[in-house]
């Protein structure tokens, strides 16, 4: 059975260029097949892809990506809970008003 978790992380964003953000996640969650210890990642916004590495590990995964009107507070993913893991369905990124809807 899925259930819908919305995960509001204590994750912290610094924009390091207009594309480039650093999320800092305290839970383990899996990203397009990839699962993600707690940590500090980087993600790089390159059109419909977003990269994402943490150390010397890097993946990409593809995207939809949505701007809204108003800009987010914090940045915070919606997941979703398959056989006892979170699944991440989207990453709404704080301090901007983009929603990145993973494919």
């Amino acid at each position: 059975m899925l259930r819908t978790a919305i995960a509001f992380l204590a994750l912290a964003l610094s924009v390091a260029s207009a594309k480039s953000y650093t999320v800092e996640s305290t839970l383990p969650m899996v990203l397009a097949g990839t699962e993600l210890m707690a940590g500090s990642y980087t993600l790089n916004l390159e059109g419909d892809k977003i990269s994402v590495k943490q150390g010397k590990t890097t993946f990409q995964a593809s995207v939809r990506v949505e701007t809204g009107t108003d800009k987010i507070r914090a940045t915070s993913f919606r997941c979703e809970q398959v056989d006892g893991k979170y699944h991440i369905r989207e990453i709404r990124l704080g301090g901007t008003n983009l929603k990145l809807v993973l494919l």
